[in-house]
């Protein structure tokens, strides 16, 4: 059900929710599981995208650092093109239908003061590679918090899509 992920045990979703089992979320892993999950990761300029099938309530997340895998080394889901088919792909194996999927996109942020002149800072980058795959595929945006200066916890319980985010 996840692809290298660390740290799963239990947790509580904010709010006094029941107990689910959960996953804590390093940069270039992903998760996804038709069981109920609480995922939990930090973003800075990385990003994640929650999947999730609103019927099946099947879901998963990415948390890929560089945008693009230009095909030289080794391929790895810290590159947003591979992370976003291979994260799509294992929902699919998992049960659920591409036409029910919907996303939940969040980071990229430029977190140095160096760097926020730029236009096409790496955070920016990150998210256009989202959602440029997430258009290509038809797969709606139901909600999304990017951009911005600092970081941000983001939880994400797998199946009812719902997603928690605090600023770091």
């Amino acid at each position: 059900m996840s692809a290298g992920v660390s740290g799963v045990g239990s947790e509580e979703a904010p709010g006094g929710e029941s107990a689910l089992p959960s996953v804590y979320l390093h940069p270039g892993q992903l998760f996804a599981s038709a069981e109920p999950a609480s995922v939990t990761t930090v973003l800075g300029s990385c990003v994640s995208v929650c999947l999730w099938d609103r019927d099946r309530g099947i879901g998963g997340l990415n948390h890929f650092v560089l945008p693009i895998w230009a095909g030289n080394g080794t391929s790895s889901t810290r590159f947003g093109n591979v992370a976003m088919e291979v994260l799509l792909a294992r929902l699919v194996s998992l049960g659920a239908r591409p036409r029910n999927v919907e996303a939940k996109v969040f980071g990229g942020a430029c977190m140095i003061q160096a760097f926020r002149r730029r236009e096409h800072h790496l955070g920016g980058q990150n998210v256009d590679r989202a959602v440029a795959f997430l258009q290509e595929k038809g797969v709606p945006i139901s909600s999304q918090d990017t951009g911005g200066h600092r970081g941000r916890k983001l939880i994400f319980h797998t199946a009812t899509g719902a997603a928690w985010l605090k600023e770091l």
